[in-house]
């Protein structure tokens, strides 16, 4: 089965989730899967981009402008209620683009669309 929406923010970010099957929660000493996210980067910034979750932003790396870029969301952030947030910081600027919080399981991928008008 595959599932997928897509969540359009009012600070301009896009964010789609497939996934392939229900993944099962990983037992007591199992490590979590880790999931991915596509950043496709249609600003002409280079972004910063973070995973929010539990009150922790961890840095996944950076987004370059008019490129996409795969990056790794560790499976430890996915414990829980496995709902995230994404912030995209560019990195020549204060704005700081975040998208409302989806539910992301181990071995998802998600798609992060930063729009040509994200620029600072």
């Amino acid at each position: 089965m595959r599932v997928a929406w897509r969540l359009v923010m009012g600070v301009g970010l896009a964010v789609s989730v497939a996934a392939c099957a229900h993944h099962a929660r990983a037992g007591g000493n199992e490590p979590q899967a880790d999931a991915y996210v596509t950043v496709d980067n249609q600003s002409f910034s280079d972004m910063d981009i973070y995973v929010l979750s539990g009150g922790q932003r961890i840095r996944l790396g950076s987004a370059i402008g008019e490129r996409k870029t795969k990056m790794k969301i560790p499976g430890y952030v996915l414990g829980g209620t496995q709902q995230v947030r994404f912030l995209a910081r560019p990195i020549a600027g204060n704005r700081l683009p975040v998208t409302e919080e989806i539910p992301v399981q181990p071995g998802d991928e998600v798609t992060l669309t930063i729009p040509p008008n994200a620029s600072p």
